[in-house]
């Protein structure tokens, strides 16, 4: 959305100069950061100038923690948060588009009455500290705690209500201890467990990457292409909850493209394990398919190329071998693109045939790309004319294609068969079944359940239930993390510390200069003795990834100092799951799938009742610029700082939260900051010329709905300005209302502009300060969760007690809710004859004999027969001749 239209609001877009009207620190041209003129004279009230309360204000809610909620007093707040940030610099664009979104929301809550708690904290450990502290020979710990406290300058520059008595860094060893008993909780009830298995690795981070972190085959945070290689690592079994993390979508509150991605990327399917034996020996392994009615078209097997029947057979065959470490170097999600679309899947022939069990056939194997060694169980049947990645390699190879199903219309009716010689699309709509034997003439999906039968009853097939979602590896060769409490004994084996010993704490003198983990190279750190059988032993000196952080951070929140215990039990089964969680959708399949695990293991653990996290979801889009992502290395970085440094906090938060939807994203290239400023300018004025109207002494009239006499309803003064701008402003009470319900903070915006011209023609038209002064009041209080600072400043100035923070929400008195008059449309025959201005909900009765008085209308009825009314009320009255 854009400025307003009428003169006084209109803005244009100033993307050249974002510091039009200011001086080169960012201040109003010809004044100082003390309010003064050139002349050093005091600056009139009537001017808008942010920098003269801004930041004072901020700073007392900061220091008298304004926004504290405790926790232990009467019921469970609301518990309402926001994705915490990474601590890489100062905000970026994106948190204050988040920080901006959710304070409106956590304001206009507390405003209705409601207690809410609204902590903050920082996700602190990760890579970019521990490359700062190779790249520039700086502390990762001092580099993270620096850029923390320069977040926080900026978070109460910018007004937002967190309740600073429950800050949480998960750096801090008091947080990562508990990360670790965690881990041994989950480690206890069976949920975690280590195991040798092909990894994805980027070379440039030197670690190990879960699928979720892998975009388009590179490292999501270095860009590297990444690779596969075999490692022994740590997961938590994730997989043991994929059909309660699928079920359970059903009843979040969340926007339905992140339910979407979440069951996209469980991938529930349902089939049938079928085993085939390999030609000539008695080995035999198994195939997954959800396509059982087809085995009788399946003309070869493939598996993937480091399946073990595969990599046992053809140990030293130079193609192979070649093949295997070319596939080893494509990540998985590469090989998924493959798997799915039309480009060239690579294979080679394997030595070996293979015997399918419902035709006795000898068949031929491949290992191919397209195919991968933890989906299914690693091996299909290939049946080209049902699939198409089946029938592109068909083609690629010279391998037949058999037609093993008749089309058929939606009658069942058979179409014209399809030949397989020149078929280059696979056939996946309605069918029956032909060349099949005994199951020719059945419906597919009939055909699909006798099959699975007959096989299994031979003791060859079972139906079985698949999954995309893999196990969460959590291991990571990196060094500024939570280590994994866990220690390697040559006698006793894996053994984990005591949870008396936690936490496992870094090492205060870490080389960061070394290839490799320092953690690893560390001289002493990782010698230990067992804690089983005291002998010598070795620490694992791999860190745990850091979204274990972040998938109970939740839950600390609500005791952050608390030594004794990682979470209060009660608070928690009180709070949880949490009322609102707002933050971006790039998480969908990481932090938020990883959070609703976490939960549902800990539940199982005994240790929380919810089975969720996070109830409500709101999802804010991208900042961007030119349509393209904001970067300090392309040269189109626009920060925070820049903004409210010229404008104001109240302007950067107005500007960002005006220009669309939350969940769409912002072109910065496309907002005006300065038209933003130029409204909260005319609010200014508007409040500071009418602090004294309708105000007899010190006290007067308050807002619309406080029990005020100006809230009561009176009629008198309708069809007069001040009955009419009365009328607006509990329209607008009520329609911003529902639009901060919604979540349409745009229209919001929009909403209180109309509502600011509204007064502006009513002062012109003579309406009286009553009736003005409630427009004002209901004004500021509509704005204050968008624009907390300019509405607490103007509310002091305008003689009121108190913060409008704490103020109540206003409420539409429904008497003014409609016009008090209406103008009625009169037609004959559909054209229109004439207009009414009448007492809004007149009569029909009364409409119809008013509207006969017209000349027009009285004179064209004269001359008619029978005549038809049809009467809208409030809108038309139309006479229908015979």
């Amino acid at each position: 959305m854009h400025a307003p239209t009428d003169d006084e609001s209109r803005t244009e877009h100033d993307r050249d100069d974002h510091r039009a009207g200011h001086d080169r620190d960012g201040h109003p041209a010809g004044h100082d950061r003390d309010g003064h003129d050139r002349d050093g004279h005091d600056r009139d009230d009537d001017r808008y100038d942010p920098f003269r309360f801004e930041e004072a204000i901020g700073r007392r809610w900061y220091e008298e923690r304004t926004y504290t909620t405790p926790l232990d007093a009467g019921d469970p707040p609301l518990y309402y948060l926001t994705m915490f940030p990474y601590p890489s610099g100062d905000l970026h664009m994106g948190h204050a588009e988040i920080f901006s979104l959710h304070d409106a929301l956590v304001r206009q809550k507390r405003m209705t009455g409601a207690r809410v708690f609204n902590p903050i904290g920082w996700d602190a450990f990760g890579l970019p500290a521990e490359n700062a502290a190779r790249k520039r020979g700086v502390d990762p710990r001092q580099w993270t705690y620096a850029n923390i406290e320069e977040q926080v300058g900026s978070i109460i520059r910018l007004g937002y209500s967190f309740d600073w008595s429950a800050r949480l860094h998960t750096c801090d060893p008091g947080y990562y201890r508990w990360t670790q008993w965690v881990f041994l909780q989950l480690f206890h009830k069976g949920l975690v467990d280590r195991r040798p298995g092909l990894v994805n690795w980027c070379p440039g981070c030197e670690t190990v990457l879960a699928n979720e972190q892998v975009v388009e085959g590179r490292c999501e945070r270095s860009g590297d292409p990444v690779v596969r290689r075999p490692l022994t690592q740590w997961y938590f079994r994730i997989t043991d909850y994929a059909q309660e993390l699928l079920d359970d979508l059903d009843s979040l509150d969340w926007p339905s493209r992140v339910k979407a991605m979440q069951r996209n990327w469980i991938g529930r399917s349902e089939g049938a394990t079928v085993t085939f034996a390999v030609a000539g020996s008695d080995e035999t392994f198994e195939i997954y398919t959800t396509r059982p009615d087809t085995i009788f078209g399946a003309t070869y097997v493939v598996f993937a190329p480091e399946h073990p029947l595969a990599t046992a057979r053809m140990a030293g065959n130079p193609e192979y071998d070649a093949f295997l470490l070319e596939v080893s170097q494509r990540s998985e999600i590469e090989r998924l693109t493959t798997m799915v679309g039309r480009a060239a899947k690579r294979g080679v022939r394997l030595s070996f045939d293979v015997v399918n069990p419902a035709t006795g056939e000898q068949i031929p194997a491949y290992a191919a790309d397209y195919v991968l060694t933890d989906y299914g169980t690693g091996a299909i049947m290939a049946v080209p004319c049902s699939d198409q990645r089946d029938l592109d390699f068909a083609r690629q190879h010279g391998l037949p294609v058999r037609m093993i199903v008749q089309p058929v219309d939606e009658r069942g009716t058979p179409l014209p068969p399809l030949d397989p010689g020149t078929l280059s699309e696979a056939y996946t709509g309605p069918a029956t079944m032909t060349g099949s034997g005994p199951y020719d003439g059945l419906p597919t999906k009939e055909a699909a359940a006798a099959i699975v039968a007959d096989l299994a009853a031979r003791g060859l097939a079972r139906t079985t239930v698949s999954f995309r979602l893999r196990d969460w590896l959590v291991s990571r060769q990196r060094s500024w993390g939570a280590p994994i409490p866990v220690v390697h004994c040559p006698g006793c084996g894996t053994v984990p510390v005591p949870e008396d010993q936690l936490p496992v704490a870094l090492p205060d003198d870490l080389d960061f200069n070394v290839s490799g983990s320092p953690l690893d190279l560390h001289p002493t750190w990782k010698h230990v003795p067992c804690p089983s059988c005291g002998q010598a032993a070795t620490r694992d000196t791999d860190t745990m990834d850091t979204f274990v952080d972040s998938s109970w951070y939740f839950l600390r929140f609500l005791s952050p100092g608390d030594e004794q215990r990682a979470w209060p039990r009660e608070l928690a089964d009180g709070v949880l799951p949490i009322h609102q969680y707002t933050g971006g959708v790039e998480h969908a399949v990481l932090h938020l799938l990883y959070a609703r695990f976490f939960v549902k293991a800990l539940r199982d653990c005994g240790l929380l009742a919810a089975g969720e996290p996070f109830r409500a979801l709101l999802n804010q889009g991208q900042v961007v610029l030119d349509g393209a992502a904001m970067s300090k290395s392309k040269g189109n970085l626009v920060t925070p700082v820049e903004v409210y440094g010229t404008y104001g906090a109240d302007t950067l938060r107005g500007t960002m939260l005006f220009a669309s939807p939350p969940e769409d994203d912002i072109d910065w290239a496309t907002v005006s900051p300065s038209g933003m400023h130029k409204w909260l300018s005319r609010v200014w004025r508007i409040a500071i010329e009418t602090r004294d109207e309708g105000r007899p002494g010190a006290g007067g009239s308050g807002p619309a709905g406080a029990g005020s006499a100006a809230g009561t309803g009176s009629a008198a003064g309708a069809g007069s300005a001040a009955g009419e701008l009365r009328r607006s402003t509990h329209r607008t009470i009520r329609d911003v209302t529902a639009d901060y319900d919604d979540r349409k903070y745009n229209t919001v915006i929009a909403k209180l502009m109309t509502l600011t011209n509204d007064v502006t023609e009513a002062r012109r038209a003579g309406a009286d300060g009553e009736a003005v002064s409630e427009a004002v009041d209901t004004l500021l209080l509509l704005l204050a969760p968008i624009c907390p600072f300019i509405t607490e400043e103007l509310w002091t100035r305008r003689g009121h007690a108190g913060s409008v923070h704490d103020q109540s929400w206003p409420s539409a008195d429904e008497a003014l809710l409609t016009s008090a008059e209406v103008a009625v449309v009169v037609q004959v025959d559909g054209k229109v004859r004439g207009r009414l201005t009448v007492p809004a909900g007149t009569a029909a009765d009364e409409l119809q004999v008013l509207a006969r008085g017209l000349e027009p209308v009285s004179r064209l009825l004269a001359e008619a027969g029978t005549v038809r009314v049809v009467v809208v009320p409030d809108r038309v009255v139309n006479f229908v001749r015979a």
